[in-house]
């Protein structure tokens, strides 16, 4: 176990970059809006200036369904900016629920530091009461402030547990203790003032890149699956595809027919489950099960969440479209043998 207590730290300057979601929204009428004095709220807790010198820079003001691929890549660039060229010590982002763990995921696998960087929300607007923002942020730059956060990645913190960007997910439309990794758990935790870590994620990877690939689809597949739906998402230009299937990454038969049309016109399809745990491994051997597919082409994820896959698909379209090189990004414990690619 690893702890960190801020008051035994120097002082340290974090900044606090704030992108909108309901942490900076109020309610109107029934329903709940973007403040239009913006994110000005986030930082207006007295206790945060104990703890550290905190910044604000509004990166944005929007709902997080709002977020896109080319803000996240803006936003990672911002960061590098913050910490490695003006010299602050670790970010906080602040960020709606509903995207935020594909922000996390693409900021762990593009940013040039190492400083801490973590993502913080809220579940309940500034109008409500008990609202979560508040205490979400002081956590959250406590978490940024803390020396055993260095080299961590980017992190979440909510409900005061800290979860890996890459295995957290949300899990709950309202409850506040909505985000969780399952089959991973919370690499820590904020009790009081402290920083504590219990474990360090061993599956991080860092995949530089100029530019990333906006035009990657995601397809659930269904029982009775014919295929029409995937053919069709390929024949309106997407360059990737990320296609959930069930269990280990099998889908119905008529549908691997369409995977295989598809990889053969040189554009990568990445099968993922749509279970929370697990990974997707080549074990069935029927048309459409996991080792057919990839037999026909496909590539296989070991991360079971289609949303993270799509990240990454993203990410690596941005350096190479070859199917077999990507492949190496996805497929590292595949039969049991470790990919020779270092990232």
């Amino acid at each position: 176990m690893i702890s960190g207590n801020w008051m035994t730290k120097r002082k340290k300057k974090i900044i606090i970059i704030s992108t909108g979601g309901t942490i900076a929204m109020v309610k109107k009428g029934r329903t709940v809006v973007p403040y239009d004095k913006g994110n000005a709220l986030v930082t207006d807790i007295p206790e945060l200036y104990d703890i550290t010198d905190v910044e604000l820079y509004e990166f944005s003001n929007i709902p997080s369904p709002y977020m896109t691929p080319k803000l996240m890549f803006e936003l990672a660039r911002k960061i590098d900016e913050f910490l490695e060229e003006k010299g602050y010590d670790g970010a906080v982002v602040t960020h709606g629920t509903d995207t935020l763990e594909e922000t996390a995921y693409f900021l762990d696998l593009v940013l040039k530091t190492e400083k801490p960087v973590v993502l913080t929300a809220s579940m309940r607007n500034i109008s409500e009461l008990s609202t979560d923002g508040p205490r979400n942020v002081l956590s959250s730059v406590l978490v940024a402030s803390c020396d055993d956060s260095y080299g961590m990645g980017v992190v979440v913190c909510l409900n005061d547990e800290i979860h890996a960007a890459r295995e957290v997910t949300k899990t709950y439309t309202s409850n506040v203790a909505t985000f969780d990794s399952p089959g991973y758990g919370p690499l820590g935790l904020v009790d009081e003032n402290n920083v504590i870590y219990f474990r360090k994620s061993l599956t991080r990877e860092k995949i530089p890149t100029d530019r990333v690939e906006e035009r990657v689809a995601v397809v659930k597949t269904f029982t009775g699956d014919d295929g029409t739906i995937l053919r069709t998402v390929y024949e309106m230009g997407y360059k990737g595809i990320v296609l959930e299937g069930f269990g280990r990454g099998n889908v119905p038969p008529e549908l691997a027919d369409v995977v295989e049309e598809i990889v053969k016109k040189g554009i990568p399809v990445v099968i993922t489950s749509r279970c929370f745990k697990g990974r997707v491994y080549p074990i069935y051997g029927y048309t459409g099960g996991g080792a057919d597919l990839r037999r026909r082409g496909a590539i296989l994820s070991e991360h079971p969440l289609a949303q993270k896959a799509r990240i990454k698909l993203m990410v690596v379209l941005g350096i190479t479209n070859d199917i077999e090189e990507i492949r190496k990004y996805f497929e590292k414990h595949i039969g049991g043998v470790v990919s020779e690619v270092e990232h």
